[in-house]
């Protein structure tokens, strides 16, 4: 799934006095996309190295002057171009200082943009629709501008895109409530005209965002009613056209956004790749009103995959630039890293992350594509059908409330009405926009819930987080809820099916599960198959013992028989043939259900700078025992009776060692000054040592392997051979 990362700030705002805009005309992209140049509305541009977050240079025009479009960069000549008072074009190096002593001309028309040309040379767009190359234009800076657009018509939007060797300029435009899309190609020379459809009476674009892909030229755009449609133009076989008659531009829509109550005022809508779009200004579906979120959507499945809440107002504005986001809000323009895979139906339902634990679990439902593509009711599959789908397909047919009437339901009605109805809503097989409603119902439910410690519902609870359709942006107090009512089972699920847990949060479930008395874990239900897995691990029969991942059991102690630790020399039991030939059994340190939840841990994502310090929290003895655990898992791993098991849910071995090394780093001293870890260190001393031993001895074979492969044959090799390789 689509994710946004922490984000930082780039750079305070000067906003208007009205609050209608942020105070920033435009961002563009310097010598490379860690600089990035911020033209501001009235007189300023500013250099910045984004990944320093400080700015390298400012230029300012004077008082009575004013930049009309934003400052681009000029990669060819390594010179910055403005526009300033919509005709005069000023060129200037990074080492100058004043303005007013660099390069300018007056032009006899006015700029609309300059956009820039990777490698290149910028292109100055002008406001009634001539195309110029910046070189030809200062060439006879006076001369004739043709008019392109029709008298009252207005230029709304432009942008340059590079369709493998064709360069095009694409400008939208508004005459007496029609919209129209310019295609004007360079070289060799051709303008077509398209007319948009229109929408509702009185309703415009709000924002256009283009891109190339597949021989065609993908045009999005986003209405105040939340409606996002596509036009797809092909470059292929673009006629001269006069630029005066208008062709019909066909549309599809790809979203309808909800937009809660009245029309969306400040929004904007950005391509970031064939299936992704970024969106600001329009409402989160699952909170409240007068929330600014950043939202990022796939339009092949149409789910929202990740979401942000922006501090104060949303201008409406977005930038992209090598996976960040920039969006100014409140009085900051911030950075917001993302990432953005492939899309597929595993990633849009959040099972992508899991994949390997849920081969073996049958859906709840089977999702009809008939229904998703052509409006057919779906059959379910009788080879799928279970006791519990045939009940509910029986409930079905009573009347059921809507999601909007159990909305309400939930603010006052007692917890078993709440249950039935809301357990009846999602079993229902027409439910329209299923994310949006599981994200409604759940924060709804958790509301409730922290108001009021009387009301509860796991079961409802556990039934939407099943739905795979939540992820903890949405709602982010469901996992603090289950722990504060120790419900673990909950907890478990969400640690399984939620892609963006906070660091915070894994380690406050490490600490409960880890603290948690055997007996009181041993209640609990859990899912069955990370169970399986454990009763496996932790069953007697085992067999012989072998060696996997480059350590066994027997071997540590003829791997270290002398461990040299200052001027101390540690026997093993190597001397004893009879604890040689027969190693003690390995005992989990935890029991069973603790395990099971401590291994969810183990396969939670996470990142490490976020992460050391929360666990940094734990206590010295919880870390030996977690380490314990972890010691126990990886000798059982060792063992060729016991396989890494793909069809249940466990923990894989460099999960295993990423985290001892993380709980290490987090609390090497302690550790080396609690007298009883000391024979743990030393053991794990020796996992460590086997793995690299293992790695070294790959990486030999590697060597060789690309040794052998570098080799040239004999050409001369007929029917039958003999070749002697000699490896060093």
């Amino acid at each position: 799934m689509a994710a946004l990362y922490e984000g930082y700030t780039l750079c305070g705002l000067v906003p208007a006095q009205n609050l209608s805009n942020s105070g920033i005309q435009g961002i563009e992209v310097e010598r490379d996309t860690d600089h990035v140049v911020v033209t501001d509305s009235t007189r300023s541009v500013t250099l910045y190295k984004v990944s320093d977050q400080k700015p390298l240079g400012s230029w300012t025009v004077k008082q009575e002057q004013t930049l009309t479009c934003p400052v681009v960069y000029n990669s060819q000549t390594k010179e910055y171009v403005a526009v300033s008072d919509n005709k005069v074009v000023r060129i200037w190096k990074e080492d100058d200082i004043l303005l007013d002593k660099a390069f300018r001309a007056t032009v006899s028309s006015n700029v609309w943009r300059v956009h820039t040309v990777v490698e290149g040379e910028p292109i100055v767009v002008f406001q009634k629709g001539a195309v110029r190359l910046l070189d030809s234009l200062l060439s006879a800076p006076q001369q004739n501008i043709e008019e392109v657009f029709s008298q009252d018509e207005a230029i709304r939007w432009s942008t340059y895109i590079l369709a493998e060797t064709q360069q095009f300029v694409i400008c939208a435009t508004e005459l007496k409530g029609d919209h129209f899309l310019y295609l004007q190609r360079l070289n060799p020379n051709s303008l077509q005209r398209y007319r948009l459809e229109r929408e509702e009476p009185g309703l415009s674009p709000l924002s256009f965002s283009a891109s190339y892909r597949d021989k065609q030229i993908c045009l999005l755009y986003l209405y105040p009613n939340g409606h996002v449609y596509q036009s797809v133009v092909s470059v292929r076989g673009l006629g001269a056209g006069d630029g005066v008659q208008a062709v019909p531009l066909p549309r599809s829509l790809v979203l309808s956004l909800p937009v809660g109550e009245g029309m969306l005022e400040t929004a904007s809508a950005l391509v970031l790749d064939e299936a992704h779009v970024a969106f600001v200004g329009v409402p989160h579906p699952s909170a409240g009103t007068g929330k600014d979120f950043l939202c990022i959507w796939n339009t092949n499945f149409q789910t929202l995959q990740a979401g942000k809440e922006m501090a104060g107002k949303i201008y409406g504005q977005l930038w992209s630039f090598s996976s960040k986001l920039f969006i100014p809000h409140g009085k900051t323009l911030s950075v917001i890293p993302y990432e953005c895979p492939k899309s597929s139906l595993a990633s849009a339902l959040g099972k992508l992350k899991q994949a390997r634990a849920e081969e073996s679990r049958s859906p709840a439902s089977v999702p009809s594509w008939n229904n998703i593509l052509h409006g057919e009711k779906a059959q379910p599959s009788r080879a799928m059908e279970t006791r519990k789908t045939r009940t509910t397909r029986k409930t079905t047919s009573a009347p059921c409330l809507s999601t909007d009437q159990v909305l309400e339901l939930i603010k006052t009605a007692p917890v078993e009405e709440v249950q039935k109805e809301t357990e009846g809503l999602l079993s229902r097989a027409d439910i329209q926009d299923l994310q949006t409603s599981v994200g409604q119902l759940t924060s709804a439910l958790v509301s409730r819930s922290l108001a009021e410690p009387s009301f509860y519902t796991p079961s409802t609870l556990a039934q939407l987080v099943r739905t795979q359709s939540l992820c903890h942006s949405v709602c982010p107090d469901l996992v603090l809820l289950a722990l504060e009512k120790k419900d673990y089972f909950l907890c478990q699920l969400c640690l399984q099916f939620f892609p963006d847990i906070p660091d915070a949060v894994t380690c406050a479930c490490l600490r409960a599960f880890i603290s948690m008395p055997d007996i009181d874990a041993e209640k609990v239900s859990l899912e069955p198959d990370s169970v399986a897995f454990m009763e496996m691990l932790m069953s007697k029969d085992h067999g012989q013992v072998g060696v996997q991942n480059g350590f066994s059991p027997t071997s540590l102690q003829k791997d270290c028989s002398v461990l040299s630790e200052g001027d101390a020399v540690i026997k093993t039991s190597e001397e004893d043939p009879v604890k040689t030939s027969s190693p003690p059994e390995q005992i989990c340190p935890v029991g069973l259900h603790k395990a099971v939840l401590l291994n969810e841990v183990l396969q939670t994502a996470y990142s490490e700078n976020f992460l050391l310090p929360h666990l940094k929290d734990l206590s010295s003895q919880h870390v030996i025992l977690f380490l314990r655990y972890l010691q126990f898992l990886y000798l059982k791993y060792s063992q060729d009776a016991f396989p890494q098991m793909h069809g249940l849910r466990s923990p894989s071995l460099v999960e295993i060692m990423d985290w001892v090394c993380l709980l290490l780093d987090a609390h090497f001293t302690v550790l080396v000054m609690t007298p009883e870890a000391k024979g743990l260190l030393l053991n794990l001393h020796r996992f460590v040592k086997s793995q690299v031993r293992l790695f070294s001895e790959l990486g030999k074979i590697e060597g060789s392997l690309q040794e052998i492969n570098q080799m040239k044959g004999n050409k001369d090799i007929r029917q039958y051979s003999i070749e002697i390789i000699e490896l060093f």
